[in-house]
């Protein structure tokens, strides 16, 4: 707790001593805030920050608002975060759900083992560590961003479970969910109740949460609603120390309202000092009052008056924090002959003075600390060897939980020791298997330090460094990385490390020096560490594709012949090939990529980045398998990668299906705040979901998508993102019938001389550029770039590339000259594979057709393309096709009632998969959401619909695309 209960509650007392009532001073707008909220629940979900310093009273409006809920018969369940339980993977999801934790038997199987696996139900084992990095997949893993080391829970699925279990309790009473001090929530419990409150909006389920100012709010958008608690005006506070204090001198009274400065904690921890001597405050009339520094000095003083079996168990409190047992803690004491009433272990005498001392409060049979400043007060108060002999008591009476008991042992260690380094070791490990990223990189940063071996050492920030690249937090693992570096000599080490960093680095926009940094490494360690070379060109080729920068393929290619790997290396090398230069590599390597992923089955690291070469190359089916399987095997390992979800989105949105492709991009797009600087990775996440939305309908929302995505990045460094967001800028501006800024937009991923911008991201604009011109009077221009890409591709280009080209130039052709350029486009590989694509020639060619009065035959082309853009929900060019298919005759209105597509995107997807017939929770765990809130959804969609049951939608939306898409962790 944050202190607030002591800090603005004032006690009335009655004739015994007891509270008579809690009177909160000076808060009355923000009680009734809380009161409203509360009232509110029972209509929906609702979710409240409580912002203040430390002290301000945030602790006591909780209870107000837990008061409220019981009152209501709410459920209320409750966490409070613990700085000693920060790097302690899902601590204070267990403390929250300990209480309901039987409930979880109801959730589906799935759903249920991921909980309970991030609760550390499962058995501990520490994964096994490669030589290059200690922890990790070996080279595969730099493909182009995070990776997850070693197994552990899906966060997204336990955020799915959490939602469940939440909405099943609010399906019997509305649930208060309350969260003190949410600054010291460790990450990975604060990632699932981030996620599930975003997703409870209609569900009776209310969320507050308690946050120190200043202090970060982990997974949380910092635009949710916030209560921000200000220091108390001159009256309130007067009336708080007068009614905690009426007997204080005035000249005493003023002094402490000048120098608490409206600080509740403040006020009335320095009036139960003047109570008890009042000089005390006066000692010092020309300084200010003992706030900070002084104020612990206070506690200090108070502690020192404590008899010595009080001081120690004080101590020990202070270094255990309230998350140990009390009775393992309090056991440590000197038994005295008889032990109190309670079975601490302290005699009644000291009992009553720890409890009088104003420095602890009693819950139940346990004491507790009444602020975290009295705890520090209390810890730094004694010299460093009590501190030492406290963790090393605590590490001792903690065997059975050793997590806990090896940081006690590093925190009793003051020199190096490799038994505690390698306990810690072990404590990584079964983080690691939680999922607890952050929390194993701590621990093996922690062994680092205590491992009497400089190389072991230097081994394990390196390991530190790669799980942190985890975190998404540049800061931590560049400065991990240079701790590595200062602790060895060895090359290899060196270059370990700085690959670390630069994989994370490599998301945030500074390519040219990332790659610089990257061909260095392979240039310099080509011939004596071939490995870690090739490992670095991997990176390397993730940039090149970032920038499609000429000058980096060139150096890639250069670097590349000296490097000797071994023949198990030879895919990889091949690899760097196919993402750097996809065009010279196709004719050779495309006939391989199919042996090259079936040897990478249950290797979902190299299963990804050999999809990433599929797609580059145009071979769309095997690639969407390797997605496909390699998101199922990352199901139990932690999140995609960053840097590979924004191509995995790609071809999801190419095979057509948008809604997975638009749930990558938005986990992407919620990245930690810890990974906030990842501008690369969220920018392409925002490009590709502004794709999906101009192709959906919904101009306006893909424009502010494209606009933040070309905000976030240098278009000159990230040109494949810049491509991405202007073609979702040029599909808006067309589906509004702006045809001259569509023109406007696809022209600028081509260069002033036709050239594309990016080798690979700007040829699928052609069609796009072509169509504008053709509706803005730019032909000539448009031909000379499609007739430019036409000679570039006649070779090497993919059959899809070389079919967009005929495309484009169908477009643009004299009418007696366009059907055998629209003829040779419909005949490119496989239009079932890119549905929308191929949709758009369909009706492209079906409006020739119809204006050449040629109506019968263009019939079957417009239905086609019709259907599959209805199926796909994208609304412009079904409306488009509809409009032809009557001008040729054909009525197709009761196909697709308007109302349909006057429904929002996300309740077109949850009507879509309910057409398919999958229930609530099954729609909800696809699409992240609570089965209430999908339940919700259909309620008012039925009714816009004029339908009464599922079972009519089937005949409102259609069917399924033949491929069925992957129901796993983005489906």
């Amino acid at each position: 707790m944050d202190g607030g209960n002591a800090a603005y509650r004032a006690v009335g007392r009655d004739g015994d001593g007891r509270g008579a009532g809690d009177v909160v001073v000076g808060r009355a707008a923000e009680v009734e805030r809380i009161s409203g909220l509360v009232d509110a629940i029972a209509g929906g979900g609702r979710l409240l920050v409580i912002a203040g310093a430390a002290g301000a009273g945030k602790s006591t409006l909780l209870d107000v608002a837990a008061r409220a809920a019981g009152a209501a018969a709410y459920r209320v369940l409750r966490v409070s975060g613990r700085e000693s339980e920060r790097d302690l993977a899902f601590a204070g999801l267990h403390q929250l759900l300990r209480p309901v934790l039987s409930e979880a038997a109801a959730l589906p199987d799935r759903q249920r083992r991921a909980l309970l696996h991030a609760l550390g139900s499962e058995p501990d084992a520490v994964p096994g560590a490669t030589p290059e990095t200690g922890y990790g997949a070996g080279p595969e893993a730099a493909l182009g961003g995070r990776t997850a080391s070693g197994g552990g829970p899906d966060l997204l699925l336990a955020g799915v479970a959490v939602l469940s279990l939440l909405s099943r309790l609010a399906g019997r009473s509305p649930v208060m969910v309350l969260v003190d001090d949410a600054q010291w929530l460790d990450a990975a419990s604060a990632d699932v109740l981030a996620f599930a409150a975003r997703r409870l909006d209609d569900d009776p389920v209310g969320l507050l949460l308690a946050v120190r100012d200043g202090e970060p709010l982990p997974g949380f958008e910092p635009a949710y609603p916030t209560l921000a608690l200000t220091p108390l005006g001159g009256e309130a506070s007067g009336r708080l120390l007068d009614h905690h204090a009426p007997d204080l001198p005035r000249r005493v009274r003023d002094r402490i309202l000048d120098q608490a400065a409206g600080n509740p904690l403040a006020l009335l921890e320095l009036a139960e000092t003047a109570i008890a001597d009042p000089g005390a405050v006066l000692r010092d009339e020309h300084g200010p009052l003992p706030v900070g520094e002084r104020l612990a000095a206070l506690y200090a003083a108070r502690l020192a008056e404590l008899p010595e079996a009080g001081r120690r168990a004080l101590l020990l409190l202070a270094a255990a924090d309230v998350a140990d047992p009390p009775a393992a803690v309090l056991a440590l004491l000197p038994a005295p002959d008889h032990t109190g009433p309670d079975h601490t272990g302290l005699d009644d005498k000291v009992r009553v003075a720890v409890e009088q001392s104003g420095l602890v409060r009693r819950t139940g049979r346990d004491l507790r600390f009444r602020h975290p400043l009295i705890r520090s007060a209390v810890y730094h108060a004694v010299p460093l060897d009590a501190r030492l002999d406290a963790h090393r008591a605590l590490a001792g009476a903690l065997r059975g939980e050793p997590d806990r008991r090896a940081w006690h042992l590093a925190a009793a260690t003051a020199r190096p020791d490799a038994e505690v380094a390698a306990a810690l070791e072990r404590t990584a490990g079964r983080a690691m298997r939680r999922g607890g990223h952050a929390a194993a990189a701590k621990a093996l940063a922690r062994a680092a330090e205590l491992h009497p071996e400089p190389g072991d050492s230097a081994r394990l920030l390196v390991a530190a460094a790669g799980l942190a690249v985890l975190t998404g937090d540049l800061d931590w693992v560049e400065e991990l990385a240079g701790q590595a570096r200062a602790r060895s000599d060895d090359p290899a080490v060196h270059a370990a490390a700085e690959l670390h960093a630069g994989r994370l680095a490599a998301l945030t926009g500074r390519h040219p020096a990332v790659f610089a940094g990257m061909a260095r490494i392979a240039e310099d360690l080509a011939g004596t560490h071939p490995s870690i070379a090739l490992d670095a060109l991997t990176t390397a080729a993730v940039l090149r594709f970032y920038s499609g920068e000429e000058s980096q393929r060139r150096e890639i290619d250069r670097i590349l012949p000296r490097v000797a790997v071994a023949p198990a290396d030879e895919p990889l090398r091949d690899w760097v090939r196919m993402v750097s230069d996809p065009l010279g590599s196709r004719r050779e390597l495309a006939a391989r990529l199919p042996a090259m992923i079936a040897a990478a089955a249950g290797r979902p690291e190299r299963l990804t980045a050999l999809a990433i070469a599929a797609w580059l190359l145009d071979e769309i089916a095997p690639a969407v398998r390797a997605f496909d399987e390699a998101v199922r095997l990352w199901e139990g390992r932690g999140p995609l990668p960053d840097g590979l979800g924004g191509v995995t989105a790609l071809a999801w949105l190419e095979y057509g299906r948008w809604e997975q492709a638009r749930a990558v991009c938005a986990a992407i797009a919620a990245l930690p705040a810890t990974a906030r600087s990842l501008h690369h990775a969220r920018a392409c996440a925002y490009a590709v979901d502004a794709m999906a939305l101009a192709f959906q309908g919904d101009a306006a929302a893909a424009r502010e998508r494209a606009d933040e995505a070309l905000r976030l990045v240098d278009p000159l460094e990230s040109r494949s993102v810049a491509v991405y967001a202007r073609r979702a800028l040029s599909a808006a501006a067309a589906v509004e019938g702006d045809y001259e800024t569509a023109y406007e937009q696809v022209r600028a991923v081509f260069g002033h001389d036709g050239e594309p911008v990016h080798y690979h991201a700007s040829y699928p604009a052609l069609p796009e550029l072509a169509a504008a011109a053709a509706r803005t009077g730019r032909r000539a221009e448009a031909a000379g770039i499609v007739g430019r890409a036409a000679r570039a591709l006649a070779r090497d280009g993919s059959p899809r590339l070389r079919a967009l080209v005929r495309r484009s130039a169908a477009l643009l052709a004299e009418p007696a000259d366009a059907e055998p350029e629209f003829l040779a486009a419909l005949a490119g590989p496989a239009p079932e594979r890119r549905p929308f694509e191929h949709a758009q020639a369909l009706l492209e060619y079906a409006e020739w057709l119809r204006r050449r009065r040629r109506i019968a035959e263009a019939r079957p082309f417009l239905t086609a393309a019709h259907d599959t853009f209805r199926r796909l929900g994208a609304r412009p060019w079904a409306e488009r096709a509809r409009a032809e298919l009557r001008a040729a005759g054909l009525d197709v209105s009761a196909a697709e009632p308007a109302a349909f597509a006057e429904l929002s995107p996300q309740q077109q997807q949850i009507v879509r998969l309910a057409a398919r017939g999958l229930t609530n929770r099954e729609i909800g765990e696809r699409l992240f959401l609570s089965p209430r809130t999908v339940g919700s959804h259909l309620y008012r969609a039925f009714p816009k619909l004029g339908v009464t049951t599922r079972a009519q939608l089937r005949d409102l939306v259609a069917a399924a695309p033949p491929d069925e898409p992957f129901a796993g962790r983005y489906g």
